[in-house]
């Protein structure tokens, strides 16, 4: 099993940045594809950006295109979101996950996540 840890997450006002990352225990985090969940008080945990075992493929939510990056350093075994132009909505806990799935497969259920971050977004 994977062990991830996020780190980045904090207030920020509208129209700023934040960049999250997540360092993974596991030494062949390269197997892994890798992704963002985030959760807002109320609402379900849903998918950000997604990014696959060499970084050639990202994928996002249609709410972050555009703002979000996300990035990975296999010799690092971290993966990045970098956010730009936040908006209140953005705010949420960021969740790193990893999982052995293939690429183009759904992003519904990932097998490791991490324990969250906080993204307070301030308007």
């Amino acid at each position: 099993q994977v062990q991830l840890v996020e780190s980045g997450g904090g207030l920020v006002q509208a129209g700023g940045s934040l960049r999250l990352s997540c360092v993974a225990s596991e030494r062949t985090y390269p197997n892994y594809r890798m992704g963002w969940f985030r959760q807002a008080p109320g609402k379900e945990r849903e998918f950000v950006a997604g990014i696959s075992r060499t970084g050639g493929s990202t994928r996002y939510a249609d709410s972050v295109k555009g703002r979000f990056t996300i990035s990975r350093d296999n010799a690092k075994n971290t993966v990045n979101l970098q956010m730009n132009s936040l908006k209140p909505e953005d705010t949420a806990v960021y969740y790193c996950t990893a999982d052995q799935k293939s690429f183009g497969s759904d992003w519904v259920s990932p097998t490791n996540w991490g324990q969250g971050t906080q993204v307070t977004v301030s308007s």
